[in-house]
């Protein structure tokens, strides 16, 4: 009988969300025949007690089980040898600090899954958090503004037992006729458009938002073609622009110069234009105040993400006349971002009922039965000792090249 385990996370900053909650787990182990155990932990959102009561097993040690379920990357002291290990490993782009961690993996013979690049054969991901990043993003680029301003005071998101609970919140928001920049199209974005429409701020389109004057806070919700453009002049074409984001620049400024909050929502490419560049900040046209920068990509297309945030201390101001970041809400001048990196932890609860729901419906029968459409395949990045074919291009990078 195969055994799954299910991780004690050990990731610091420490996150309280689970790959499967108490009943998800009851459920996988009840209809595909498979032993279920629990690692004990005395941080997750729910308790021992939640996973024991359900009929779970709780262990200290899951070195006998076959697979193993996780959410943030395993410390490499952490890491089992010869087994399948489920996490996000925050390797695909060739991040420096995981170097080590896929060293480890593959010197330990471990077959690693990613989260991240479990898809379909179209290529759309089967499971994610985006849309939980979305929603406190969104929730939390409000809180900020409301601060900077003194406008309301709002609990903050992991303060709410979950987002039935969040929502009572809204009635306390209360905004100037402010414009509120979104950007992207997927289930990020889809999560902060439910923050902002569910807070009553109404929703326009990019032209007007550009040409309008309003009576009220609004916000336009951007895809890539609004804010690139091809280099000679032609016509935006979506999948040209994803396969080959260098015919492009960006077409961003406009938008810089009649937006209060921006909240960045869009995947970027290193190879696609940025939003804009901190020589433009500093013109006198620029009017972001707020940035809510839920991709948080380091000194990626938005310069004043100068690092992450944390829940704890999930703001910081940027002050772009010397490219530097300081204290939050000190300095009228500067630009006020949060930037927190682990976003759906902040509603541990409903993140992970729906983390856990993508996997019972779209990964688990691939998993334990055919992977005949070749889901499971796909995802694997280390088998035997080695890089798969497809994770191949990952080579220099775990040689230090």
């Amino acid at each position: 009988m195969t055994k799954i385990g299910i991780i004690k996370e050990g990731k610091i900053p420490k996150d309280r969300r689970v790959p499967l909650t108490p009943q998800q787990a009851k459920q996988l182990k009840e209809n595909y025949n498979v032993e279920v155990v629990v690692q004990s932990s005395d941080i997750r959102c729910f308790t021992d007690d939640d996973y024991r009561n359900a009929g779970l097993s709780i262990v200290d040690s899951l070195d006998d089980c076959d697979i193993i379920l996780g959410v943030k990357e395993v410390p490499i002291e952490k890491l089992i040898p010869n087994k399948t290990h489920f996490f996000f490993s925050h390797t695909i782009k060739k991040q420096d600090y995981n170097r080590d961690l896929l060293r480890a993996i593959l010197e330990k013979n471990i077959k690693l899954i990613d989260w991240e690049t479990l898809t379909n054969e179209s290529g759309n991901r089967v499971i994610a958090f985006g849309r939980w990043a979305g929603i406190v993003g969104a929730y939390n680029g409000l809180w900020t503004f409301g601060k900077r301003y003194h406008l309301f005071n709002l609990r903050r998101a992991n303060e709410c037992f979950d987002y039935e609970d969040l929502k009572t919140e809204f009635k306390k928001i209360n905004l100037p006729n402010i414009k509120i920049a979104l950007t992207g199209g997927g289930r990020v974005t889809k999560g902060a458009m439910e923050v902002l429409l569910g807070a009553g701020i109404s929703q326009v389109t990019p032209h007007d938002y550009l040409t309008e004057r309003f009576d009220e806070p609004v916000f336009t919700q951007l895809n890539s073609r609004d804010y690139n453009k091809r280099k000679d002049g032609g016509e935006f074409l979506r999948n040209e622009f994803y396969k080959n984001p260098e015919l492009y620049e960006g077409d961003f400024l406009k938008y810089t110069r009649v937006t209060d909050i921006l909240i960045a929502c869009a995947f970027w490419d290193p190879a696609a234009p940025v939003l804009f560049h901190r020589e433009d900040i500093i013109k006198d046209d620029f009017d972001i105040k707020v940035i809510a920068d839920i991709t948080c990509d380091i000194e990626g297309s938005i310069p004043s993400t100068k690092k992450p945030s944390t829940i704890d201390d999930p703001i910081y101001d940027y002050n772009p006349s010397d490219d530097e970041i300081e204290q939050p809400l000190t300095d009228e001048g500067n630009i006020t971002v949060m930037a927190v990196d682990n976003l759906p932890c902040e509603l541990p609860r409903d993140a992970s009922q729906s983390f856990g729901d993508q996997f019972l419906e779209n990964v688990v029968e691939h998993l334990l039965g055919k992977d005949d459409k070749g889901i499971i395949n796909r995802a694997t990045i280390t088998e035997g000792g080695a890089l798969t074919e497809k994770y191949g291009y990952l080579q220099d990078y775990v040689d230090g090249k």
